[in-house]
């Protein structure tokens, strides 16, 4: 668990999760999520600090799984294959869940929501197994 490999998986995803969620959804859709959204729950001043242990914790958590699901098979292409998958559970399973509990928007930003995260979590995936890849032991 506290391998080489997954402690700089880690600090790389979690730098990686920070600054491309913030180009994601603090730039590049916020217009869009501001369209689509019933009730605004955002604080106006995000704490920056909490959301960075929030994506070091996630990244852990994900670099850990990722180096039981890949059973030495690293690379760029299976780490983005783990990452969609999480991405299926996070925006489809779970956007789907609180579309049908909440209203905090509506149906066509929470599919883009889904489309995002798999792609997002994709990205994250490739970076922990291109991680895993260049630091795991030569056989």
């Amino acid at each position: 668990m506290f391998s080489k490999s997954n402690l700089l998986a880690t600090l790389v995803g979690t730098i990686v999760m920070f600054f491309l969620g913030y180009l994601i959804w603090g730039i590049a859709t916020v217009d869009f999520f501001g369209e689509h959204t019933l009730v605004n729950v955002m604080k106006e001043v995000p704490d920056l600090g909490i959301i960075a242990l929030a994506n070091l914790i996630a990244v852990f958590a994900l670099s850990t799984l990722y180096g039981k699901w890949a059973r030495g098979h690293h690379s760029m292409g299976e780490g983005f294959q783990f990452g969609a998958w999480i991405g299926v559970f996070v925006g489809i399973g779970m956007g789907l869940l609180n579309y049908g509990t909440t209203e905090w928007m509506d149906l066509t930003g929470y599919m883009a929501e889904a489309i995002l995260d798999i792609v997002f979590y994709g990205i994250l995936g490739a970076v922990i197994g291109f991680v895993y890849q260049k630091t795991a032991a030569k056989a």
